[in-house]
């Protein structure tokens, strides 16, 4: 039932991008140990992503990653992250910005977001699962090839 709901809030939402064409900012978080890569599934969306959300108000972009991380992944970061790149996404009517950040120590806890994340779990950077989103292919891709920050479409 929750999960149900979740995705009709997941669309609703997505129907208001398109009726207001609001422009969002967002951060997603790369977090990599032993050449593993911690993934999150959402309750409401398909496929393997990045740890991330959006911005509260007031916050700063590397602030809301280091959070996300936590909520979403229960990972606490050990050092600042390092800007991987900005991206946007046009899609559904949205006009989204998302600021990647990388990060490589970390130690993981218990995650905070009880409702959002299905599950977490880490996968070598080679071998991700056939269900991993093709945006956060793209960002592993980039953080092995090691010459940041990009920019580009999500």
């Amino acid at each position: 039932m929750k999960a149900w709901a979740l995705h009709r809030a997941f669309d609703l939402y997505r129907w208001r991008w398109r009726i207001l064409r609001p422009v969002t900012l967002g951060v997603r978080m790369l977090l990599v140990a032993d050449r593993q890569v911690l993934l999150v599934r959402h309750t409401y969306q398909d496929g393997w992503h990045l740890p991330g959300g959006a911005l509260n108000r007031g916050e700063m972009p590397q602030d809301a990653a280091v959070r996300e991380a936590r909520e979403e992944a229960g990972a606490v970061l050990l050092e600042p992250p390092q800007l991987l790149g900005i991206y946007s996404s046009f899609d559904t009517g949205q006009s989204n910005h998302v600021l990647t950040y990388a990060g490589e120590a970390f130690r993981l806890e218990t995650p905070t977001d009880r409702w959002e994340i299905a599950e977490r779990d880490c996968f070598p950077v080679k071998q991700l699962p056939h269900d991993t989103t093709e945006g956060t292919r793209r960002r592993i891709r980039e953080y092995l090839a090691g010459r940041g920050p990009y920019s580009g479409r999500w």
